[in-house]
């Protein structure tokens, strides 16, 4: 008897169960249909979408390094318009990539103005990598050394100065440059001399800067030889960082 019960209540259970499925799809089936077709659409769409920017993504890496080629050879005409043709069409870091290694020939051509505005164009772009477009930012900096006052060079310059930035010995090297030209000479040794004890700073950007402290040195033996003010020796050059070779990601 009592197998006879559970059988029964296992096919009302089941009835009631179709009924209800029954009933479901009597009143939403058209939803849920379509539900299902804009799931399908949109996993097609995706797919898509995705080889697609995996193409262009590929087009623009052999695209950059056929103009690193060029620039290997001495083309530096052939490889310009390659990488100005990725600045403007390339996708993902190669964009970014390609306006740094523009901006470097520009500058290398004497083109300041140029490649001030690409580097610019790129650091105050919103795509990107943030270091690379920090990046840009130090360069262009360091194009305008000597041509804009000490203020604006010490503004666009602070917020790579921070400890967590990867460009912050170089920012730092380059503001004390940029004070020593402003004739600030107190205010340029304040900002190296940290240089000369920061155990992590990279060795170059120490003796750059033992270079302009030795200048700033010699110009004070000078001033107190003659008694005239000191006209400061040959000031080091601004030399931004080479930009013709994707620059590394560490200090």
């Amino acid at each position: 008897m009592s197998q006879t019960d559970d059988d029964l209540l296992r096919q009302v259970e089941e009835e009631l169960r179709r009924e209800r499925l029954e009933k479901i799809w009597k009143n939403y089936g058209t939803y849920i249909l379509a539900v299902a077709a804009l799931i399908v659409v949109g996993v097609a769409g995706y797919k898509i979408w995705e080889g697609r920017r995996l193409a262009a993504a590929q087009a623009s890496g052999e695209s950059y390094e056929s103009a690193l080629l060029l620039l290997q050879e001495k083309k530096d005409g052939s490889a310009e318009k390659e990488f100005e043709k990725l600045a403007n069409d390339g996708v993902g870091g190669y964009r970014a990539l390609a306006q740094l290694q523009l901006a470097g020939l520009l500058a290398k051509q004497g083109k300041k103005a140029e490649a001030i505005a690409t580097y610019d164009a790129l650091s105050g772009s919103s795509n990107g990598d943030v270091v690379l477009r920090e990046f840009a930012r130090l360069q262009a900096t360091g194009l305008r050394v000597g041509e804009v006052d000490f203020t604006e060079i010490e503004n666009r310059l602070t917020p790579l100065m921070s400890d967590t930035s990867p460009w912050r010995y170089s920012a730092r090297e380059l503001l004390g440059l940029a004070a020593f030209k402003a004739g600030k000479t107190q205010e340029a040794r304040s900002i190296l001399t940290p240089l000369f004890v920061d155990q992590q700073a990279p060795q170059s950007i120490t003796e750059r800067a033992q270079m302009i402290m030795a200048e700033i040195a010699s110009g004070e033996i000078a001033k107190k030889a003659t008694g005239a003010p000191a006209a400061g020796a040959t000031p080091v050059d601004a030399k931004p960082a080479d930009a013709t070779a994707p620059p590394a990601k560490k200090d």
